[in-house]
């Protein structure tokens, strides 16, 4: 026998008595779907992505609701902030859901649930929670999810925190402080910065422009993702004088980029209309004035969370704008070149919109029909409403496994 051969013998022998190492599973086929947060019940509406949105299933986000509710009646701190959140944003009810993502794989929802003051991950099969992560402070607010899918970033609104946590584990990736009432966050370049907008104190009766001042520091705070270092600030206020609407809040809440990142659209505190801000020329080149409700009270102090509209999209390619008139009872799509509006269609209570899963529409949840509905992008008209839980507010798209179906937990 050569030196260095192994008789064929031997190597069928070999063969036959060590085991095959198992080839990798392959990643589960996903398909795209919206998931629609029901904030008052503690559910998750699963709907298709676009067509005719029809509900697939529902998933229960409080699996775990007595062990929250008991850790909180035997802490008086943490009962004062969740009392506080019922009669504050809840308008006398749980907020058990606010935002929501799915994890890359798309085995998992992860949720952020303000009166738990916390993020937990979901899982899609079994409706267990994988992992939870309490918030610095006593709530927890929007989200967002970065470009790549790998991390989501929540606002902590009462410890004017955003913390930035691995979407698959829950662990912390790093943190930085914002305004007070940290409130809405948005990627930008390709993930590398995050943007947040605070809010301020959104629960007082000192509603009149003159008492402005008590509503804190609004501002956004633009945060590097690598370093977790607030890179710049942005106030509103002195932009907004300086094109002569001293009138308006700096309160900055939903807003949306143009895809070319150059042009920020958002909505403030107390306005029945939308901003367009440069961010080359550092700002505000428009202000829109949308159409008021002749049925929507004017006592300021009755309006949700010191909105009056709160709910803003933009199309694909960037033409289109879709507003949600929140306290105006409508939604309507407006012209981004020309800044017209498009018919106002009727809605109850509209609280968000975003894109459906082809571009072609908006999806706005109506939180007081317990409904989303669906308007083209290009005619402006409603083309599908779907009923949901109780009292949706944020819609987003996200993917699940083409063989789900709802765990029977849920």
């Amino acid at each position: 026998m050569r030196a260095g051969s192994v008789p064929k013998a031997l190597v069928a022998l070999i063969i036959a008595v060590v085991p095959a190492v198992p080839a990798q599973a392959a990643a589960p086929a996903l398909k795209e779907v919206m998931f629609v947060g029901n904030n008052w019940e503690g559910t998750v509406d699963v709907i298709a992505s676009r067509g005719d949105f029809a509900k697939l299933g529902r998933i229960n986000v409080v699996p775990d609701k007595s062990e929250r509710l008991w850790e909180i009646y035997l802490n008086p701190v943490k009962l004062a902030f969740y009392l506080g959140v019922q009669l504050g944003p809840g308008e006398g009810h749980d907020q058990l859901v606010d935002d929501m993502y799915t994890t890359p794989d798309g085995s998992a929802l992860v949720v952020s649930r303000p009166s738990f003051a916390d993020v937990v991950s979901i899982d899609l099969a079994t409706g267990a929670v994988r992992w939870r992560f309490p918030v610095s402070g006593f709530r927890s607010d929007h989200m967002a999810v970065s470009p790549d899918g790998r991390a989501v970033a929540v606002s902590a609104s009462t410890s004017n925190t955003v913390h930035v946590l691995d979407i698959v584990t829950g662990r912390q990736l790093g943190s930085f402080t914002a305004g007070d009432k940290p409130h809405e966050n948005v990627y930008t370049d390709g993930g590398r910065y995050l943007w947040n907008m605070s809010i301020g104190e959104v629960n007082t009766s000192l509603d009149d422009p003159s008492a402005d001042w008590t509503k804190g520091d609004r501002h956004i705070t633009i945060a590097d993702t690598r370093t977790f270092q607030t890179v710049r600030e942005i106030d509103m206020r002195p932009r907004l004088d300086a094109f002569g609407r001293s009138d308006l809040s700096d309160a900055v809440r939903p807003a949306v980029f143009t895809p070319d990142e150059k042009k920020l659209y958002f909505q403030v505190s107390f306005f029945n209309g939308l901003v367009e801000y440069d961010v080359p020329s550092d700002r505000v080149t428009r202000v829109k004035e949308l159409p008021k409700n002749p049925a929507t009270s004017e006592d300021r102090t009755t309006w949700v969370n010191d909105s009056r509209h709160h709910g803003l999209s933009i199309s694909p390619d960037g033409g289109k704008l879709c507003v949600a008139g929140t306290m105006d009872d409508y939604a309507t799509i407006v012209d981004r070149a020309t800044l017209a509006q498009g018919e106002l269609v009727p809605a109850n209570k509209p609280y968000w919109a975003t894109v459906s899963g082809d571009g072609l529409d908006c999806v706005i949840s109506e939180s007081g029909a317990d409904q989303v509905t669906a308007i083209s992008f290009a005619t402006g008209r409603r083309v599908a409403t779907v009923p949901v839980g109780d009292h949706p507010q944020r819609v987003r798209v996200g993917h699940i496994p083409t063989t789900w179906t709802p765990p029977r937990a849920s």
